[in-house]
């Protein structure tokens, strides 16, 4: 059953790669906790203890606004085809944008995706897998290209403007540091 690890397993890696989907759960130290979906092909396993993943444009700002104020976070993969797993990386996070000086390195090891807002940098300090006996099976038919139709649509400069009119607060008012971007 449940298992816990200081880094991710060499198994566990090859898991997160199958993935096509994860989540990400972060909380401010008040206010509400988030958990979104993600998809796409965003995500790096860079070491047994680190991880990016690249934080496309959306609706919400959540999670960097959370990190820099709780750095917090947890990732989940759970798997729908054959081998029954649930997969957590809990840690540290940090929003990373676009003007910041490590942005270059860190946006070299991950794809170039229209849309990409922030880079989340986690520093892993425990991972832990569980059965995944009850979660369904389901059978992956495509990525979803809407959201890179839509950011390649809107263009560079649609996206600031979208970013400074909508990703400049969370739900709760907090600031994002969407502005390191515009």
């Amino acid at each position: 059953m449940g298992k816990r690890y200081s880094e991710l397993q060499p198994d566990q890696i090859g898991f997160i790669a199958e993935q096509h989907l994860f989540f990400v759960a972060t909380a401010a130290p008040d206010g509400r906790v988030n958990l979104s979906p993600k998809g796409m092909d965003s995500l790096r396993v860079l070491s047994p203890c680190r991880i990016l993943w690249l934080n496309l444009t959306g609706s919400g700002n959540e999670t960097a606004a959370h990190l820099a104020l709780e750095p917090r976070i947890t990732l989940m993969w759970c798997s729908f085809t054959v081998r029954p797993l649930i997969l957590r990386a809990y840690g540290m996070g940090r929003a990373v944008h676009h003007g910041d000086s490590d942005w270059a390195g860190l946006a070299a090891e991950l794809p170039d995706q229209p849309g990409a807002r922030q880079i989340v940098d986690v520093a892993v300090d425990l991972v832990q897998s569980s059965c995944g006996f009850a979660v369904p099976f389901m059978d992956f038919r495509a990525d979803r290209p809407v959201l890179r139709d839509w950011a390649t649509a809107k263009g560079a400069e649609g996206l600031r403007s979208y970013w400074d009119e909508r990703n400049r607060q969370t739900i709760d008012g907090l600031p994002t540091g969407i502005e390191a971007n515009l």
